[in-house]
This record gives structure tokens, C-alpha cells and sequence, in this order.
């Protein structure tokens, strides 16, 4: 099988250190192995995303001597794609509409043993299933637009059938997991829970759109931070839901400033385009984040 690597920035900030890494990473696995490395633009947060931010994704991607197939796919023109699939998974009876803000999540989560910590997962605090006994007859009914929309883990993890699931992971997690990555359904309800697929000011979700776009792009080998280890799980979950491939992940460490921290957009001292226009050459640049030439 021929390896397809990708690289899918959001155009809400310049590139740093850290995206420099994880493209040069999935650009060299893809060449040492004469595959393909792709790019995609994930834009789905409209109220952030910039087309000056854009482009100069394709600059610093560019200058770090880095190239991909043209057309690049850009999530915006897809909505239509993670609509469909949603309406899917709402006639199925593995959606439900939640009105719950953050702050209703957590009082919610909390109020079973008052000062207790919350259980959190990938997307911060589990779930507490507090909308999710409204649920109505979803048969013959579009997806509403007026709320997020959750997946149902445990209706979820029963039409599966399964109480296992799995994905193989090359590079290693925040505490060193690596190899085959093997977890339950149980684990899922409590440590994950009702995930939102759709944002109700988007339409969608990262985990929904990255697991269609990863299919329709035959994603083979994912290559991203150690920060989206746990949420492999939920993709793994999907993808099974809605048949499709579970690709081979590799989750490397993140490139951190002198405290610790991980490096954020809004830390521009780092931008690639800052080195760039200081001096520095692509070389430079690998070094910075540990790659040979």
C-alpha cells in the first residue's frame, strides 16, 4: 500500500515552530517511503479564519520546501459532505440535540457530589447526559440547526456491537503509548462520552471532518501532535460507525518555548514567517525541531 501522509493547518494564525515540525514530519515519512504528502485547509471556523492566514500557509509550507497536488481541499467547500453524514446518524437514532452551554456541563457534572473534579476527556469535561433523555422520534426528521448536535456513545457502542476497539499507533502518546492501542466500549462512556459532531454556529465538528476528509482523501498514515492522542479514540469510533478505513496514527511530542509551554498562533516570536524574514533557512528551521537536513 502506498503511504499518504497529510498536513491540515486552520488558517486562524501564522504557522510556528510546532506546525513546521508535524508538516516536515509527514513530509519526510511520505518521501523516505515514496508516497504522497497532501495538504488540506481546515477552515470550518469561519468566524476565525483569515484568507491572509491562508496563504501564507502555502508561503511558509512552501519555503520550508515542502510541495503537495493542487487542488488543495479546503473544509469550507465540504459542508454539504458532513451534513449528509450527519442527517445519516441522526435517522439512526445515534444523535441527539443539546442546548447546553459550557457552564450548564459543568454544574451539571459536578452536582452529583458537590466540590467533586468533573471526569474529562479530549473534549474537556464528560458529558453529563443531560439533554440526552429529550431525545425525540428522529425518523422522517432533518437535523435541526438550532443546537449542537452529540453523539450517543453508548447507542453508539451498542449498534457496533463490539466492547473493543483498536488502532495502531507508530509514534507514542503523552505517556509514552505506542504499538496497538486497544480499548473499550466502557471506557469510551465514561472517559469520552457524548462527543459534539456538529457545532451549532458550524455545522460540524473537527472529529467529524477530519475522519470524512482523512476517507476521502485515503489517508493512510495520520501524523499529527501527542495533544490528539485521546481523541483518536473517538475516530476510531466513527470511522467504524460510518465504515470507513482507520488509517495507521503517529502522534510525536510537541515542540515547547524555554518554560514548557506548548506553543500557540498567538505566539508569534516563534512564526515561521518571523525566522524567515530574520534570516534563518529551511535548514535552520529543521534543526530548530530536531530534523535532519
Amino acid at each position: 500500500m502506498t503511504i499518504r501522509t497529510r498536513f491540515a493547518p486552520s488558517p486562524t494564525g501564522p504557522l510556528h515552530l510546532g506546525h513546521a515540525y508535524s508538516a516536515l514530519l509527514a513530509f519526510d515519512m511520505a518521501l523516505a517511503e515514496g508516497g504522497d504528502f497532501l495538504l488540506r485547509i481546515e477552515d470550518i471556523d469561519r468566524s476565525r479564519a483569515r484568507p491572509e492566514w491562508e496563504s501564507l500557509i502555502y508561503e511558509d509550507l512552501a519555503w520550508l520546501g515542502l510541495n503537495w497536488p493542487e487542488p488543495v481541499m479546503r473544509q469550507s467547500g465540504r459542508l454539504a459532505v458532513y451534513h449528509a453524514q450527519l442527517q445519516t446518524l441522526w435517522a439512526d437514532n445515534l444523535l441527539f440535540a443539546c442546548t447546553c452551554s459550557r457552564r450548564d456541563v459543568t454544574e451539571a457534572a459536578s452536582a452529583p457530589q458537590e466540590g467533586a473534579v468533573p471526569v474529562t476527556g479530549p473534549d474537556g469535561i464528560v458529558y453529563p447526559g443531560t439533554c440526552r433523555g429529550r431525545r425525540a422520534n428522529t425518523e422522517g426528521h432533518t437535523v435541526p440547526a438550532d443546537a449542537a448536535l452529540r453523539l450517543d456513545m453508548g447507542r453508539a457502542c451498542a449498534r457496533l456491537g463490539d466492547t473493543t476497539f483498536s488502532f495502531l499507533e507508530t509514534g507514542a502518546g503523552p505517556d509514552g503509548e505506542s504499538g496497538m492501542m486497544d480499548f473499550t466500549a466502557e471506557e469510551l462512556t465514561t472517559r469520552i462520552g457524548d462527543v459534539v459532531l456538529a457545532r451549532r454556529d458550524m455545522g460540524t465538528s473537527y472529529h467529524l471532518s477530519v475522519v470524512l476528509d482523512d476517507a476521502a482523501q485515503n489517508v493512510t498514515r495520520v501524523i499529527r501532535g501527542e495533544d490528539l492522542f485521546e481523541a483518536t479514540r473517538i475516530h476510531v469510533v466513527l470511522q467504524r460507525l460510518l465504515g470507513l478505513p482507520t488509517p495507521i496514527y503517529h502522534h510525536h511530542p510537541l515542540i515547547r518555548d524555554d518554560q514548557g509551554k506548548r506553543l500557540a498562533k498567538r505566539d508569534d516570536a516563534r512564526a515561521i514567517s518571523l525566522y524567515r524574514d530574520e534570516g534563518a533557512t529551511p535548514t535552520d528551521l529543521r534543526a530548530m525541531v530536531g530534523l535532519s537536513p
